[in-house]
């Protein structure tokens, strides 16, 4: 898999600009990457007629570019090229596409925020679009990732996110903990004992586990969890234990795989990526 070298990182102006750009900061000195574009798109057909006669004699791209050169340049501070890119486009999902594939971005970096503050740029149409990476980062994320979780179905799909992560080795000290989520399959539940059932299933994967990570994974993770997710769905037992343990970064691949007790990940990304976390969220194309 390449290693990151462009980062596209997507600014509305609200709250959380300032957050993101502190974060490609960290993400672009610790990856030793070659370019940061922040991308900002004016919407000017939501406020045009509104406002006609007050901007008619106000150039909103020059100052708008001005206001965020002087946050970047006060907030970004790893050696990295960076380029503030405006555009006027009625889609923004689509704009962000087009940047992705003319600058081959390998990772976009965009809000997670509280449905309250609006969705800003982000879109599950978005997540569906982009060929690259996407980390969606909330206000609480740390300059830190010490504690890497990767979601796995021990599926080919889920390999995608323990070669991502190799580029992190020798740049940054952490923890891989792979995490697998698991419920007893509803057809079963009526005829065979939970507890005789969740013990089968969990040899099934201790076996499958092992098998992945010898033939699959350049570097076995510190630690491989298969949690039973109970009377929850998996997507609530992740937000759970991702709020009580408190995670620095999650890692699922867009995909994943379709066996009796799989992790689902396509499914559970969606799912996830609408929610609002309190870690970042990273999708491995």
């Amino acid at each position: 898999m390449e290693n990151v070298k462009n980062i596209l990182v997507a600014l509305d102006l609200s709250s959380i600009d300032d957050h993101l750009i502190e974060y490609s900061s960290y993400l672009a000195e610790k990856l030793e990457v070659d370019n940061v574009y922040f991308v900002h798109n004016i919407k000017k057909y939501e406020i045009s007629s509104l406002f006609e006669e007050e901007l008619s004699e106000v150039n909103l791209d020059e100052l708008i570019g001005d206001e965020l050169n002087e946050k970047i340049e006060n907030r970004f501070k790893a050696n990295t090229n960076w380029e503030v890119l405006i555009s006027e486009d009625s889609n923004t999902e689509s704009l962000i596409d087009y940047i992705v594939n003319k600058y081959q971005i390998h990772l976009t970096i965009i809000g997670n925020k509280a449905s309250k503050e609006g969705t800003g740029v982000v879109s599950a149409k978005l997540l569906r679009l982009l060929k690259c990476s996407i980390l969606s980062v909330p206000k609480t994320a740390t300059q830190n990732l010490e504690q890497i979780w990767v979601g796995t179905d021990f599926s080919a799909h889920s390999r995608k996110s323990f070669l991502f992560i190799e580029q992190f080795r020798g740049k940054i000290d952490f923890q891989l903990n792979a995490i697998h989520f698991y419920h007893v399959p509803i057809q079963f539940s009526p005829y065979i004992p939970n507890s005789v059932a969740v013990d089968k299933i969990e040899k099934h994967l201790q076996q499958k586990s092992a098998k992945f990570f010898k033939k699959f994974v350049v570097t076995p993770p510190e630690k491989n969890e298969l949690i039973f997710a109970r009377d929850k769905s998996i997507s609530e037992k992740f937000l759970v234990e991702i709020k009580k343990r408190k995670p620095n970064l999650v890692v699922l691949s867009d995909k994943g795989g379709n066996n009796i007790s799989s992790l689902l990940i396509g499914s559970l990304t969606e799912e996830l990526f609408d929610e609002s976390l309190t870690a970042p969220l990273l999708i491995v194309k």
